[in-house]
């Protein structure tokens, strides 16, 4: 478990040292070489205790492979000299994931790339509990993401029952992407500030064919909502017609009309009109 400690100002031990120097000096000179080189020995040996911690970082002390704490405060210290230090990163970093290929939930192979932003949390798990943190979160967000791709449908052309897909539940999906890569990465000591999707599209081998399909989609409800517009045109062409008693139509002349105004109303091109110079049915 993490311990926060705050050891020695860096600059009252450097004040006892400086005190050293005369003592070591007029030892040699006054013929007491023994406590001359005790005191220059001690001298060498305290200078090793020195550190610096820089704002956002953080120092790992240990003690003959004895745990005794972590600096977190910025500033100049002095610790035993036979500790042992080592440095970790306590600022917001991230990285993006190239995309990966990978399976949605109904078998569908897409690929998925993302943004993880993340920093060290507990300097004790990041440090002992695994071999290299930044590794460890670099991998485990790779397997989150496999994870999470197989529980929602890329769009629902498939799944039409999901209300939920990647294409459309962005946040949703981002939410459940961070979730993942937390629990994941809570074993070294990690916190997830921020995961989401950066780049996603059907894999190569399927994009084409998931494009017409699409495309096709897109045009039947394009003709869907044309087909409906033009029925209610219709509609409206004769009832006005029969209000206003312009002309009297039988079951005949209505059929015709109404084909003829569904093909102009419908297609996809400017009409051609033929000039009837004789009567409806010549």
């Amino acid at each position: 478990m993490e311990k926060i400690i705050k050891p020695f100002s860096g600059y009252l031990i450097i004040l006892f040292l400086v005190a050293l120097i005369p003592v070591a000096v007029f030892s040699f000179i006054g013929a007491q070489p023994i406590i001359g080189v005790a005191a220059s020995l001690l001298f060498s040996i305290c200078l090793t205790g020195f550190f610096i911690v820089e704002p956002n970082k953080a120092m790992v002390l240990l003690l003959f492979g004895d745990y005794k704490g972590t600096v977190k405060a910025s500033g100049f210290f002095w610790v035993n000299p036979f500790m042992t230090k080592k440095k970790i990163s306590l600022r917001v970093r991230n990285f993006e994931n190239k995309p990966v290929k990978v399976n949605d939930k109904i078998g569908n192979p897409v690929m998925i790339g993302t943004i993880v932003v993340w920093q060290v949390d507990d300097t004790f798990k990041a440090t002992f509990d695994v071999d290299d943190y930044e590794n460890f979160v670099h991998l485990q967000s790779d397997a989150a993401i496999r994870k999470m791709a197989g529980l929602y449908p890329y769009d629902d052309f498939e799944a039409e029952k999901e209300e939920v897909t990647l294409r459309s539940g962005v946040e949703e999906v981002n939410h459940s992407l961070e979730r993942e890569i937390s629990d994941r990465l809570n074993h070294a000591g990690i916190k997830v500030i921020e995961a989401r999707i950066s780049h996603l599209a059907y894999a190569s081998e399927i994009a084409s064919a998931m494009l017409q399909r699409q495309q096709a989609t897109a045009i039947v409800a394009a003709r869907q909502k044309i087909v409906e517009g033009a029925v209610g045109m219709v509609e409206m062409a004769l009832a006005d017609l029969k209000m206003k008693d312009i002309i009297e139509f039988d079951n005949e002349k209505k059929a015709v009309m109404v084909s003829n105004l569904m093909v102009v109303l419908c297609s996809d091109r400017s009409a051609s009109p033929v000039l009837n110079v004789g009567t409806l049915h010549q």
